[in-house]
């Protein structure tokens, strides 16, 4: 049973299972892993249950978030180790530049959130939490919008790199990770979400949301699918270098 279905009415599960998506579609031989917003600003300084955190955080993810960042390190490790290259996003912050939730209606909400924040998290809201902290020789990549696409150098590189597959990992599953899915699909390329590593606010939003990118945008696969995906794509290269 997959974390959405507790959400769904019982047309939902009719419809599904005459009309809904009956099997992946399926990865390529040329990943690379995507994370998507694994910052101080979303996260938090400590680990705190949410509705702790949102008392001096009120843009933190809680314990969830945290939970995510644990089942990425082990994926990311995985990546690492078979030669997949790795794609880190976070937010553009400074250079005066004005974020895409500034130049919405959501501007007074952000402003009222910032004030709440300790100076520190404000001052480190862009960084990468330390757990998938990017290493010297790997993408960085700071967006100005939810899309990790969204006028940034990110397609070019993928087309470089001859990528085929991206893999995201990140948040917020209903925003930045959905936007960039996507826009990944719109761009041609195969897209896979790791479930266990990826979150949102809202319980209801995240599955609702990885239910509807599995069934038009991506394969939603579990972390032991991907990590296994990432084995057989260092192990074909390992063993095509040996030749």
């Amino acid at each position: 049973m997959r974390g959405w279905e507790k959400f769904m009415t019982e047309r939902d599960r009719e419809h599904d299972a005459a009309r809904g998506k009956k099997e992946p579609f399926g990865f390529g031989d040329k990943p690379a892993l995507i994370l998507i917003d694994f910052y101080v600003g979303a996260l938090g300084l400590t680990r705190q249950p949410l509705m702790e955190q949102i008392k001096t955080h009120p843009g933190g993810m809680g314990l969830e978030g945290w939970a995510a960042v644990d089942q990425t390190k082990k994926l990311l490790e995985s990546a690492r180790r078979n030669g997949i290259p790795v794609i880190h996003i976070t937010k553009l912050d400074g250079d005066n530049v004005v974020g895409w939730a500034k130049r919405t209606g959501r501007s007074k909400q952000v402003g009222l959130s910032e004030a709440k924040m300790p100076e520190e998290l404000k001052r480190r809201s862009a960084e990468i939490v330390a757990e998938v902290a990017p290493l010297e020789h790997e993408l960085v990549i700071r967006k100005a919008a939810p899309s990790a696409f969204n006028g940034t150098v990110l397609p070019y590189m993928l087309q470089s790199w001859g990528i085929d597959t991206l893999i995201a990992c990140g948040e917020s599953t209903s925003g930045c990770v959905r936007a960039t899915v996507v826009d990944g699909t719109t761009h041609s390329f195969k897209m896979g979400v790791v479930e266990e590593c990826t979150f949102d606010r809202t319980e209801m939003s995240h599955w609702v949301n990885l239910f509807d990118l599995n069934a038009k945008y991506a394969d939603v696969v579990k972390l032991i699918e991907a990590e296994a995906y990432f084995d057989r794509i260092g192990s074909r290269n390992s063993a095509a270098a040996q030749l």
